[in-house]
């Protein structure tokens, strides 16, 4: 008998030994939990008395409730419930262990590439997937690849250029063009004809003098077409969009002279293209596809230092995630004709705000150049649930990437080292 003690713990090898035991009593405690294991050789035990005790019933007691199946016992001699609330008052025994998700997906260190790089993209070759990486300070761009001897991934330099802002790469047929972005020395499309290992070559000039100071890539199919759009950063200059003519690209269309462009996503809203475009400067525009090219819709308001705006669909829903330096960040969802605000988050030092899918779990990352970089769970209702915090210096850019049945993320660091995470399961229960 131990009881009415106010013991409030028990060492899981606290009744090694006793294998001729037939009645325990830990009546009229303060134990929250009990460890596991701390029955392990009790055979010949047939009366076991918890009453009294404040079990809380989580992960931990999990279990002692698939234990309790295997012994003869009583609902009340098993005790009840303290907490949670969803459980209070219940008595163990009426608990069943499928009742409690103990398993929880988290990011953990897996390896540190000795190098910084501006952004990351990914792409998928021949069943392979693959990501760029901007290499501003070594003037190069670089194909992360699995190396399947090592169990690591490794960088090679595949193209030698002029501090490239983005290495954009586009798989096309047989081939993989890389759509270089740079400050200096115009921005040029190379074209890889053969596998990894193949030499990379100029393909053409984009632009032509167009781009002054490139800052942000991106692609997408309309209408059977394929269509790259460029915003520039300069003062001066024009966010462009090109059209692909079977042997490169050519201007289409060009955007409205916003000045000091840092973004644009091309996504679908109400079943039509669109293309949202964001300025330092400005609100940042929505525009809607219409005979062949993009036209103004609409701005979103209250938000006027918008860095990015990077999309996700739910439940049938459109989400932006707007990133901004010195404000708040906040998560937007389009209403039939503008984009209005669900949820805010403080950001500031904020230039990523990235949702994204890993290992079949939904998340949002916000990065930050002076703080721990935050995880966030995505909602059932586009909401973002907080999990866990990274040490990424200057984060610019959060990719996934999958290698068999093994999930990782791409974390470039503007100042500091690219780090990748391993995306695993943890086991909460004891």
């Amino acid at each position: 008998f131990i009881e009415d003690n106010e013991v409030g713990a028990i060492e899981p090898t606290a009744l090694r030994g006793l294998r001729g035991l037939l009645f325990l009593s830990l009546a009229n405690n303060g134990l929250e939990t009990l460890p596991r294991g701390l029955f392990q050789g009790l055979e010949t035990l047939s009366h076991l008395d918890l009453r009294g005790n404040p079990f809380r019933c989580d992960c931990r007691l999990r279990w002692l409730l698939s234990w309790l199946g295997t012994v003869p016992s009583s609902p009340e001699a098993t005790g009840r419930c303290r907490s949670p609330s969803p459980h209070q008052g219940t008595p163990l025994a009426h608990l069943d262990p499928r009742d409690f998700q103990c398993q929880q997906a988290e990011l953990r260190p897996f390896q540190s590439l000795p190098f910084s790089s501006l952004g990351a993209e990914s792409f998928t070759l021949g069943g392979q997937q693959g990501v760029a990486l901007a290499q501003p300070f070594a003037g190069a761009c670089a194909l992360l690849e699995w190396d399947q001897l090592a169990g690591r991934f490794r960088a090679p330099t595949i193209i030698n250029s002029s501090s490239p802002v983005a290495c954009h790469p586009l798989p096309l047929g047989g081939s993989l063009l890389v759509v270089v972005a740079q400050l200096r020395g115009g921005s040029w499309i190379w074209r890889r004809s053969g596998g990894p290992g193949a030499t990379f070559v100029r393909h053409q000039s984009l632009g032509a003098g167009r781009l002054r100071r490139p800052h942000a890539v991106a692609t997408a199919r309309l209408g059977g077409h394929l269509y790259l759009g460029v915003a520039d950063s300069s003062k001066g200059g024009t966010s462009t969009v090109f059209r692909w003519g079977g042997r490169g690209f050519y201007p289409h269309q060009t955007l409205r002279a916003w000045h000091r462009d840092t973004h644009l996503e091309f996504l679908e809203l109400g079943g039509r293209p669109a293309l949202v475009v964001c300025s330092g400067a400005r609100r940042p525009l929505v525009y809607r596809w219409s005979g062949g090219v993009f036209t103004p819709h609409t701005d979103i308001p209250h938000v006027p230092d918008v860095y990015a705006a990077k999309h996700f669909r739910l439940r049938g829903h459109v989400f932006l995630c707007l990133t901004r330096f010195l404000g708040d960040a906040k998560v937007m969802r389009w209403e039939g004709s503008m984009f209005r605000e669900i949820q805010q988050v403080p950001a500031r030092g904020s230039m990523i705000f990235q949702p994204l899918t890993l290992g079949g779990h939904r998340y949002v990352l916000l990065g930050n150049d002076f703080a721990l970089s935050r995880v966030f769970r995505l909602g059932p209702e586009g909401h973002l649930e907080p999990t866990q915090e990274l040490l990424v210096p200057t984060p610019r850019a959060f990719v996934p990437v999958t290698v068999g049945h093994r999930h990782f993320l791409v974390a470039s660091s503007f100042k500091g080292a690219t780090q990748i995470y391993r995306h695993i399961t943890v086991e909460l229960g004891a």
